[in-house]
Formats: structure tokens, C-alpha cells, sequence
């Protein structure tokens, strides 16, 4: 071992800070020697690998972002290799080391990740986070013959296609670097045209057809808010006796006895906006790629998938259906974004609701998601 590198291990732990390891780390980087980075990174994983110590999970995130975010193929590579290391290697990871790679490399610089040392799910998940930044992965090089090949058809990943869907757009991903990293937040009030309630208007009354199975399936994008910070979610379906306009949408949420606009409609103000499909698909990808107030998210790949399993399920599709199938229904339905001044939202920054009226307008699906620091 590097003596360099045996001091710096040894020392770790006694360091009131570790900005003075980053600058050596980032030094030799510059000298152009990854593989110092990538040696660091695994011995201090062989010592510290447990994660308690606070000074070795701050030295390895920058090493690997450093690695990972400077784009080169000898800097991928060495990226790659401290991940594969087996005093680090976990799902979190491999899906955390993907969406650096993507954001950070050239895709004919990453070959390597499907060559050489790199879990299938760090594979599976780079292919999705290149898709997400529009790369034709069917036809790039050293890429291509993985990302084709069927034997990862059974993945959880493997239903997604590999090109962007229209509903998709131009996703807003998050901008990586060495000391970290920025996404926007799509949360909050709603923008658009605001529904104003009318008076005496006409709402078909409602019986409440949520399941478990339903419930669970609308929420998977925002599960991560309740699971891993302190959020709420309530996702609920209703059959409607009757077809609902769509302009008395918001009439039929004030009846709908939903526990996230209680008071709503009196004191507190309920604004409704007509949603385009992609606006609610952003919503959903932004709350399960990036996160609530405590909770990373699922990043790029995995955040995909939430994002389209909720999005069916909100527009009443099968659990098994295909993307192209989801995406037709999801286009016939009709989308509003929804908030409260209640006191189920938290009104920090993650505030989410959003409702779906089924193409034959019977039927209305609701998911309402809340988050705090």
C-alpha cells in the first residue's frame, strides 16, 4: 500500500475535518492518477467499511464522485473498480454510482462498466440513467450488446424500453459534482389554469373502490417520503355513478371525504389546475429519483420505474402492463394537479397532489403526498 495512503487511513479517524484529504485526493487527480483515488477509497473501505466513522463516509463520497464525475474512460474505470470492492458494494450504491457515471461520462466512456468489474444492477441501472439523458443506447458501442441482450429481461428494469417516451420529455435531472450535487424541485403549489369551484354544480356521487394492492401501487413514486423521512401519503380511488365533467373537478374532491383537504374549500383555499400528462410523470419522477426532506430517492433507473408503476396505476392500468399501453391510457385520461392551505400539507417544499379522471370519466383516482425537514 501507497504509504500515502497508509497515513492517511490511520489518521482518518482523529480528523476534526477532511477537506485537507480532498485536496491530496484532488490533487493527484489532477496529476492524472486515478487509480490513488480508487486505492484510497478501498482501503478506507477495508477499515472503515462499517460506515461509523463520519470522516470515512465523507472521504469516500467525494472519491467517488471525484472518480466518477471527471470525465475520462482511465477515471470511469477506477470509478468502477472502488465500487466493485467488496467491503462497499450494495443495490443503494450501484444505482448511486450509476447516475454519477451518466451525468458525468461520455457514454463511449463506459463501455468498461459492461466488460469489466461491475454488478449486473450497476449495469442495469446505467443503461436507464443513460436513456433518462437521451442516449441511444441500442446502437452505442460497448453499450449496445448488454443493453439488448435478453438475458436481463426479468429484471425489474427490463420492462422499461430503452428509448424516451413522449410522455417522459426531457426529464430534469439532478447536476453532480465532487462536493455534491443540485436538483430542482417540482413541488409545491399548483401552476396553470386554476379551477374556480361553481356554485351548485352538478358532482355524480362516489363509492370507494381503493385497495391495498391499488393504494400501494399510486404511491410507489413518493413511498420513499414516508418510509425513509417524515412524510404522509394518501392515495385513494373513487367510482363515480356518472360521468364527471372535468371542469367540476374540483367540486368532486371537496366530496370526496379525502383526509389531505379536510377544512378545504371554507378557510382553507383549494387550487386545482389542468395537468398535460408529462407534468404529472415529472412530478412522480422528481419525488422518487430525488427524494423527500430526508430521503435520497431512488435515483435515475429505479426512479423511472416508480414514476411509470404510479402513473399506471393512477390511470387504472394493470400492474403488468407495458409502457406503450400505459402511456395510451395515460393520454385519454384527464390530469389536474391539486393543493390545500390544510393542515394535512406540510407547506415546506414537498407538496404533492394530483388526480386522475379515467377516460370513460368514471372513475377518479387521487394521490396526495406531504414531506418536512
Amino acid at each position: 500500500m501507497d504509504d500515502r495512503i497508509q497515513r492517511i487511513v490511520t489518521a482518518l479517524p482523529d480528523l476534526p475535518k477532511v477537506t485537507d484529504v480532498w485536496a491530496v485526493a484532488d490533487a493527484r487527480m489532477a496529476q492524472g492518477d486515478p487509480a490513488f483515488c480508487a486505492d484510497l477509497g478501498i482501503a478506507l473501505a477495508d477499515a472503515y467499511g462499517s460506515g461509523q466513522v463520519w470522516q470515512y463516509r465523507s472521504v469516500f463520497d467525494h472519491l467517488l464522485r471525484l472518480l466518477a464525475t471527471t470525465p475520462g474512460p482511465a477515471n470511469a474505470a477506477q470509478a468502477l473498480r472502488l465500487v466493485s470492492a467488496k467491503a462497499v458494494t450494495s443495490r443503494k450504491l450501484d444505482r448511486f454510482t450509476a447516475s454519477l457515471l451518466a451525468s458525468g461520462q461520455e457514454a463511449g466512456a463506459l463501455a468498461a462498466a459492461f466488460t469489466g468489474p461491475a454488478s449486473e444492477e450497476l449495469r442495469a441501472c446505467l443503461v436507464h440513467e443513460l436513456v433518462l439523458r437521451g442516449v441511444a443506447v441500442a446502437e452505442t458501442p460497448g453499450v449496445a450488446g448488454w443493453a439488448t441482450s435478453p438475458h436481463w429481461r426479468y429484471h425489474p428494469l427490463g420492462r422499461l424500453p430503452l428509448t424516451l417516451s413522449d410522455v417522459e420529455g426531457v426529464p430534469d435531472l439532478p447536476r453532480y459534482g465532487p462536493r455534491g450535487s443540485s436538483h430542482s424541485m417540482p413541488f409545491g403549489p399548483s401552476e396553470g389554469r386554476a379551477l374556480v369551484k361553481a356554485a351548485g354544480a352538478h358532482v355524480p356521487s362516489a363509492e370507494e373502490a381503493t385497495t391495498e394492492a391499488s393504494a400501494t401501487a399510486m404511491a410507489r413514486a413518493v413511498a420513499n417520503w414516508a418510509e425513509e423521512s417524515n412524510g404522509r401519503i394518501e392515495a385513494r380511488v373513487f367510482d363515480l355513478t356518472a360521468p364527471l365533467d372535468p371542469a367540476f373537478l374540483p367540486n368532486a374532491l371537496l366530496t370526496l371525504g379525502l383526509e389531505c383537504l379536510r377544512g378545504a374549500g371554507g378557510k382553507a383555499a383549494l387550487s386545482v389546475s389542468v395537468l398535460p400528462p408529462d407534468q404529472a410523470w415529472a412530478v412522480l419522477f422528481a419525488a422518487a429519483s430525488t427524494g423527500g426532506a430526508y430521503s435520497s430517492g431512488s435515483f435515475g433507473a429505479y426512479g423511472r420505474l416508480a414514476a411509470w408503476q404510479s402513473l399506471a396505476a393512477l390511470a387504472g392500468c394493470p400492474e403488468d402492463a407495458a409502457v406503450g399501453e400505459v402511456e395510451a391510457r395515460v393520454r385519454d385520461c384527464v390530469w389536474h394537479g391539486f393543493d390545500a392551505g390544510t393542515k394535512w400539507f406540510e407547506q415546506v417544499a414537498w407538496d404533492i397532489g394530483l388526480a386522475a379522471l379515467a377516460p370513460d370519466r368514471r372513475r377518479l383516482a387521487v394521490l396526495a403526498a406531504t414531506d418536512t425537514d
